[in-house]
């Protein structure tokens, strides 16, 4: 019960994807099996039929050598064909599927509260859509066609050695049955601890990995590089002890299925004797009985990896099937009434993953057009409510009804692209002659243009190649290339030095115009643009001051100045 919950939503995604192609392999793994099986056995049959009639002229006369020989051509050639449509077609499918699974795995997070989710584990997030994926290709390629197949094999080697005798073919099929599924069973049960301990190595060993190259200088700062070193030597040495579990369990099942071959193999020969001994059966059809059972049992190894596997199967299964189930899209949010950006009562809201709520009883009314400052110590919840705002944050009481936003964050999130693709995160459709006039306006088209590829200038992880203010002018470009009607800015000029953080506030405030604004920020200078300060404490707001009233100015003076 509790694996079928498991891989019920990507058996789900497998048939709604592929179906019609999934089964198509199948049946072609199962063609290639059965004609292996079936030439092994006509091949021993006419070998055998071919020398006894060369012991008399007159049998070598009568002899029909050609429709046997012709038999064995068509089997040989359809064998060839139908393991080369095999591999190719559930290859294909399979990759298609897994890249179906990524896609909608990422849409699993694209949901209110995702990006700071994906922020908190990074690493985590890579490996379920890198190594917790592509261990569900173990599911169809190594368990389920595999036991498709061996069973289909299972009842063809059986109905033919039961044509000799009814209660041959029982024995052998029952044999068949019983080890040949029984054998994975034991490895998948002795594997689980071993399989599932790999798996959590190999995650801290890439996590750790990860934070070694990307935290390198803050670790050698803080005297910590030796002993991040030990940590990925730890979770290298538990990889490798696993790998032995592994290595020792598999060679326990090939021998397992070695014995198992050699006894189905000694009973069918002792059979097939007692059958030609009292003329049941000829020296051809014993001849071909015997070698098909000593192909039975190949079927069932290809159960053996998948078996091995078949933990760290159920483990990535159970990790990203929730993100499987298709939940119903968030409401979105009315639109704020007419003359109003924002209009929000009696919200209260808190993070995922936390009971404690962030808001508390929060009430905003923003027109059209106004500029608004969000001041508080750190903590007080001004992030918070700009990721409310924007959609990011799905409140748990009160209304809320705000416009389309565009969001800056206090991180400059860039990726390792070109230019022009990071510009075009934010207008996918914008041409050059946008990115250029964005780029201008937040003041590093000059420069782009000494970059040697202009907008095809590569940057590397993280946005490495530009500066820290360069690398806020390109989110200030982003932004700008975003045509909405309500900016939010959290602490836009924080970390650059006070001449870019002047020029990169007056390039915003020459292009406010039109829009409204909410920015939170502990710096004077930013709040100064602003015709309202909202107080945040303790997720509540405390005050609302607007430019003229006596408290506005002193308000001001309390914030950090250039």
């Amino acid at each position: 019960m509790t694996l079928r919950c498991d891989f019920q939503p990507i058996i789900q995604l497998f048939l709604a994807e592929r179906r019609y192609t999934l089964l198509t392999g199948a049946l072609l793994a199962a063609a290639t099996v059965l004609a292996g099986v079936a030439l092994l056995g006509l091949s021993g049959w006419f070998i055998t039929a071919t020398a006894i009639a060369g012991l008399s002229s007159a049998a070598a006369f009568a002899f029909d050598v050609f429709a046997p020989s012709a038999g064995i051509r068509f089997l040989a050639l359809a064998r060839t064909a139908a393991r080369y449509g095999e591999r190719l077609t559930t290859h294909d499918a399979t990759l298609g599927v897994l890249a179906a699974l990524r896609e909608k795995l990422f849409r699993g997070w694209a949901m209110p509260d995702g990006a700071q989710s994906l922020l908190r584990r990074p690493a985590k997030l890579l490996f379920r859509l890198t190594a917790d994926i592509d261990a569900l290709d173990s599911l169809y390629l190594r368990v389920l066609v595999p036991a498709a197949v061996a069973l289909c094999s299972a009842l063809v080697v059986s109905v033919a050695l039961g044509l000799m005798h009814p209660l041959l073919g029982l024995m052998a099929g029952s044999w068949l049955l019983l080890t040949g599924f029984g054998i994975p069973v034991l490895a998948a049960r002795f594997s689980t601890g071993a399989s599932r301990r790999r798996t959590h190595a190999l995650e801290a060993l890439r996590s750790r990995v990860i934070d070694l190259v990307s935290g390198q200088t803050e670790l050698i700062m803080a005297g910590r590089i030796w002993a991040q070193r030990e940590t990925i030597k730890a979770a290298d040495d538990r990889l490798a002890q696993a790998d032995d579990a592994l290595n020792r369990t598999e060679m326990a099942v090939t021998a397992g299925f070695g014995i198992a071959s050699a006894v189905l193999l000694a009973g069918t020969l002792v059979g097939v004797a007692v059958l030609a001994q009292a003329g049941a059966i000829g020296a051809p059809v014993a001849a071909f009985g015997l070698l098909i059972a000593l192909a039975a049992l190949e079927p069932f190894a290809g159960l053996r990896r998948g078996a091995l596997e078949l933990a760290r199967t159920v483990l990535s299964a159970r990790r990203i099937g929730p993100r499987l189930v298709t939940a119903p899209p968030p409401a979105l949010p009315s639109p704020p009434p007419e003359g109003f950006v924002v209009q929000l009562e009696n919200i209260t809201a808190s993070h995922r993953g936390t009971s404690a709520a962030s808001l508390h009883d929060i009430s905003l009314s923003m027109a059209d057009g106004e500029r608004i400052a969000l001041i508080g110590p750190s903590g007080a919840g001004k992030s918070t409510l700009l990721a409310l705002i924007a959609g990011d944050l799905t409140p748990t009481h009160g209304n809320a009804a705000c416009a389309t936003a565009t969001l800056l964050t206090q991180k400059t999130e860039l990726f390792q692209d070109s230019l022009r693709d990071n510009l075009k995160l934010a207008a996918p459709d914008a041409d050059d002659d946008h990115l250029w006039g964005a780029l201008a306006i937040a003041g590093l088209a000059d420069h782009a243009e000494t970059m040697a590829r202009g907008l095809d200038a590569r940057l590397g992880e993280g946005g490495q190649g530009l500066s820290g203010g360069q690398a806020r002018r390109l989110s200030l470009a982003r932004l700008l290339l975003r045509n909405t009607k309500l900016w939010l800015l959290d602490e836009p000029t924080e970390g650059l030095d006070g001449e870019t953080a002047r020029d990169v506030l007056c390039r915003l405030t020459q292009h406010m115009d039109g829009r409204s604004v909410i920015i939170a920020t502990h710096n004077r200078r930013e709040a100064e643009i602003t015709d309202r300060l909202l107080i945040l404490k303790q997720g509540r707001i405390i005050a609302s001051i607007r430019r003229g009233e006596p408290m506005f100015d002193a308000a001001l003076l309390a914030l950090r100045p250039d």
